[in-house]
Formats: structure tokens, C-alpha cells, sequence
């Protein structure tokens, strides 16, 4: 703190241990009150595109980072940033329509704005032309077909200790909890819908030998206005399974672009690896049982905030 009048004296001590390497003494002023500018900026909006989350300075490898929710590169919680999260919930008491889009390398616990915020946009790391790009999507120009690569937890309570290596409530394959948005999520600006499931040539219930490939197949459709891309998601959950099993796993995926009202059949050839397990000794192997197979646009089970209501998802019993 520097006081008008009163000099301080700095020490700076500096060691070169790389090449290229440098350094600056830098200050700034204080900053105005920023988080009231944001909200009377916002009041006068007709819309407000509030462009929050993380950055490679915050979530990282061996960072010089200590600050709530973050501890040298770690993330010890999967929340906004708490300067973030105020300011996000001071604009959208405004009243104003708020976009929310989410910058970040990692999952984020956002429940209070799945809750509050009309749309949310996950943008990753997007790069250069990341402006034209989110403008095209908000403005209905590009119509988003992506789909969440990683679960997106409501809290990191739901997560066991790191220090536990097991996998069992890690990821979406060993999860029994509900999720935030779960692997395999997104929405899009026209509605899909599924019909005439077809496993290795039958419509249901189908008995299928042990070991041998298993051809799936559905009938997807455009039921909207606009033209968008569909990813077909199959699910395999394996009935009978010994409680070291996945709960679910991908087994296959393709994305197709439809045009409004257009149909297509989508198929799938799996192959054995894909409805196999690995027992507690390692050894994989397609175990004769009960299996659950859904074909749709995202996971199978998921209801609330959590559900893709613009897909359909399909299932079908195999023994």
C-alpha cells in the first residue's frame, strides 16, 4: 500500500535459469469500481453476453496460483471464480436476457446458472476467431451441434478424494450420481427425433451370440425448421455386470446434417471390444448376460436440467 508523500522502499531479487527469460517491475492504480460499472452497463442493455470462466493462468501445471478455488495450478473446487460468480449474479439481477458464455479448459460447477440464466454457451478454449464464430451461433447464423466431452459435476463434493485411485464415481462410465450436464450433452436450435431401432437385423429383445458383432440401426429425423447437425450417440449398459463394471459406455458415435424434415437411417457396426468388460483379474471378455443398448443424441436416464430435451434417445434389451 503506498501512501501520498511516504516513499517505499523494493527489493526485488532475480535469478535467470532459463534462456530468453525476463522481468518488470509493474503497478497499477486502484481499479474503479468495476462490478458497478458491469451492472449499470448491463440495466441499459437490451441483452448482455457475459463471457466468464477460466484461464491457462488459473488452471495449469505447477502455477505460482493461490486463490480461492485454485492452489498453484489445482483446482480445489469446480466453481466459477468468486469475483465472477458475484459479478454474473449482479447483472442478471438486472432483469436483463443474459447469455452466459464459459471459457475454460476443465468442467464447471455453474448449478446457480443452469438455474437463473436463459442460455448457456460452452465455448472451451476457441481460439482467434472464437468473436465471429460465438456471433454466428447467437445470432442463428451457425446453428451449435457440439456435445460435452467430460461431465459436468454440480459440485466437487461429488467427487471422490484424488487420493483414492479407484475409478468408481469418476467419469460418466462409473457416475451413479446426477450430474449438472452429463457427457455427451448439447442442445441445438431444431429438435431430433428417433424411430425404428434395429439390433443385428430384429426391432427388440434380440438374442445375440456371444462374441459376434452386433449391427445397430436408427432412423433419425429432422423435426424442425432449421438445418443442424445430429451426433448419434450409442450406449451400451451391461445388466448382469459385477460391481467393478462400467455403469454405461460410448460404443459408437457419428455426426450427420439433416436438413429440415430430412430422415436417414444411421448404422452401427460393434464389434465384440465394444460390449466387453474387464474382470478384476484384466482379462477382457464378452460375458453372456443382460445389455441395455440406447441409440439417441445423448445419454439415456437423464431428466431435469440435465436432459437434452431438442433428441430422443431409444433402448433396446439384448440377452
Amino acid at each position: 500500500d503506498l501512501v501520498a508523500g511516504q516513499p517505499r522502499r523494493i527489493r526485488v531479487e532475480y535469478a535467470d535459469r532459463r534462456a530468453y527469460a525476463s522481468i518488470q517491475l509493474v503497478w497499477s492504480v486502484p481499479a474503479p469500481d468495476r462490478l458497478a460499472e458491469a451492472v449499470a452497463a448491463a440495466a441499459r442493455a437490451d441483452a448482455v453476453v457475459m463471457v466468464l470462466g477460466l484461464s491457462p493462468r488459473l488452471e495449469g501445471e505447477e502455477l505460482p496460483v493461490r486463490v480461492p478455488g485454485f492452489d498453484r495450478g489445482d483446482r480445489t473446487d469446480l466453481d466459477l471464480p468468486a469475483e465472477q460468480d458475484a459479478l454474473l449474479r449482479a447483472v442478471v439481477a438486472t432483469g436483463r436476457p443474459v447469455v452466459l458464455v464459459l471459457l475454460n479448459g476443465g468442467a464447471l460447477a455453474v448449478g446457480w446458472a443452469a438455474e437463473h440464466v436463459p442460455a448457456i454457451v460452452e465455448a472451451w478454449y476457441p481460439g482467434q476467431a472464437a468473436g465471429e464464430a460465438l456471433a454466428d451461433v447467437l445470432f442463428g447464423d451457425a446453428n451449435p451441434g457440439g456435445r460435452l466431452p467430460v461431465t459436468f459435476y454440480r459440485s466437487v463434493d461429488q467427487l471422490p478424494p484424488f487420493t483414492d485411485y479407484g475409478m468408481e464415481g469418476r467419469t460418466y462410465r462409473y457416475f451413479r450420481g446426477e450430474v449438472l450436464f452429463p457427457f455427451g450433452h448439447g442442445l441445438s436450435y431444431t429438435r431430433f427425433r428417433y424411430r425404428d431401432l434395429r439390433v443385428a437385423g430384429g426391432a427388440s429383445d434380440a438374442a445375440v451370440r456371444a462374441g459376434d458383432s452386433l449391427a445397430v440401426s436408427v432412423e433419425v429425423e429432422n423435426a424442425g425448421a432449421v438445418e443442424g447437425d445430429e451426433v448419434v450417440q450409442v450406449y451400451v449398459s451391461a445388466l448382469d455386470a459385477p460391481a467393478v463394471a462400467p455403469v454405461r459406455w460410448l460404443a459408437g458415435f457419428e455426426r450427420i446434417a439433416l436438413r429440415p424434415g430430412e430422415r436417414r437411417r444411421v448404422t452401427f457396426t460393434l464389434a465384440p471390444r465394444a460390449l466387453s468388460l474387464v474382470d478384476g483379474a484384466g482379462e477382457r471378455a464378452v460375458a453372456p448376460g443382460t445389455y441395455d443398448v440406447s441409440v439417441g443424441g445423448k445419454q439415456p436416464g437423464f431428466r431435469g436440467p440435465a436432459d437434452a430435451a431438442t433428441t430422443e434417445v431409444l433402448t433396446t434389451r439384448l440377452r
